[in-house]
């Protein structure tokens, strides 16, 4: 588990200590006048080298001015000389982008610009433009539905709790991930920012599962320990907590062709598998669900935390290629393997879990055709990072669902909502 000690010691410089000067006796008062204006001078030219700024290229116009980059008054060519020299050093500093580097990296963290990964601030800023909360979606249609004797089937029911309790916990094992395991270890800040951004809303969809069990007056207790007590919901729960384990002990460094693939198998199982897999049985039901006019404002939830997860998984692929690219040693025939085990063992649970939310047909899908679609998904997240495809001829049994993730095919999505509200209509999908 990290500290703040860890924290302040790896990355927050710490600020030189001021020493405030003692107030002066009874006896230094009656000193002469002369001498206070020596110890005045005195003090002037000593001024602490901290307070000299930088802020120009040295050889622009406004730094042939130095007096304005000093606090000296009337400062001499020596001490102007070695404001020079500062100013020099300064920007020799400078983050320069061939610097910067995904893991590994010594570049100042705080500096942001000039961007390496550009793609990594577009994705933060349309993560920011697709901004929405949960409480804002109108619940009383599915409300009155679930309380309803003959409103759902028990095969939907039980759909609609597996599905609550299973991404209540997912979505609170990605936001710790990111806060425990991976955002010390990226070394790029506009990468940082979005992983920022990405942290804060894994809270707005756990927050929308609450909203969702809280509305339909479930049993909290039933759906928020579900990842314990349901045999499918809880080997999915562990199979992506083990790799957060990994990376929690506060020894734990990258930096080591071991320790970067350890690292590198964390971003594999969660974005490729625990976003990129495990979700998608689920938002499928659910959407179908919504598609027949069932639970609509959980759909409309769903939706919309699949919009957010979808950004997720390609921000998340991006940044994969982005460490094979720059560390190709680590890409080995070991790292390959493990990789693509990693998927197909993630599919196959996945397929455990559509088999037991779907004993029988319902709603238009079966257990048969999920395996199928998870199949093709999982032959999506292998081609994705460079891999061969583990079941060859897999197909989407489901091509509405694509046509639901690109909102700009939909007229009015957000019309049960306020129409000043600010959308990503224009991101793309590539999921």
């Amino acid at each position: 588990m990290l500290s703040w000690e860890d924290y302040y010691k790896d990355e927050a410089p710490v600020k030189r200590e001021e020493t405030k000067k003692p107030e002066p006796r009874l006896s230094e008062v009656t000193e002469t006048k002369t001498d206070q204006e020596q110890t005045v001078q005195t003090e002037v030219v000593t001024a602490p080298e901290s307070e000299t700024l930088v802020t120009e290229d040295m050889n622009s116009e406004a730094m042939q001015n130095l007096e304005n980059y000093t606090t000296m008054k009337e400062p001499t060519e020596a001490e102007l000389e070695k404001v020079r020299a500062r100013m020099a050093n300064a920007l020799e500093g400078r983050v320069q982008v061939g610097q910067k580097a995904m893991i590994n990296s010594k570049a100042d963290l705080n500096q942001l610009v000039p961007f390496k990964y550009k793609w990594a601030w577009e994705k933060y800023l349309d993560g920011t433009a697709n901004h929405w909360m949960p409480q804002e979606i109108n619940m009383t249609a599915d409300i009155a539905l679930w309380k309803s004797d003959d409103g759902l089937t028990e095969d939907e029911r039980t759909i609609v709790k597996r599905s609550l309790g299973f991404f209540s916990t997912a979505d609170s094992l990605v936001a710790n991930n990111i806060v425990l395991a991976v955002y010390k270890h990226i070394t790029n800040p506009e990468c940082r920012q979005y992983l920022l951004r990405q942290a804060f809303e894994e809270a707005i969809h756990t927050h929308a599962y609450q909203y969702c069990v809280e509305s339909l007056g479930m049993d909290e207790g039933e759906i928020f320990n579900m990842y314990r007590e349901v045999p499918c919901v809880e080997a999915k729960a562990a199979w992506g907590l083990k790799y957060t384990q990994a990376l929690e002990d506060p020894t734990f460094e990258t930096g080591t062709p071991e320790k970067d693939k350890e690292f590198l198998a964390n971003l594999i199982a969660y974005y490729c598998v625990l976003e990129g897999m495990f979700f998608y049985c689920g938002f499928s039901q659910i959407l179908s669900m919504g598609r027949r006019n069932k639970m609509t404002g959980v759909s409309e939830q769903f939706q919309y935390i699949m919009r957010d997860e979808s950004m997720h998984v390609n921000f998340g692929i991006d940044v994969i290629n982005s460490i094979i690219n720059e560390n190709p040693s680590l890409w080995d025939e070991e790292m390959r393997k493990r990789a693509s085990d990693m998927i197909v063992e993630g599919t196959q649970l996945e397929i455990d879990y559509a088999r037991d939310t779907m004993p029988r047909g319902v709603l238009g899908m079966n257990a048969k055709t999920m395996e199928e679609y998870l199949k093709y998904v999982c032959n999506r997240r292998l081609t994705q990072i460079n891999l061969p495809e583990a079941y060859p001829g897999a197909d989407n049994p489901f091509p509405w669902m694509s046509e639901i993730m690109d909102l700009r095919k939909e007229k009015n999505f957000f019309e049960t909502r306020v129409i000043e509200y600010q959308v990503g209509g224009s991101l793309k999908f590539d999921d």
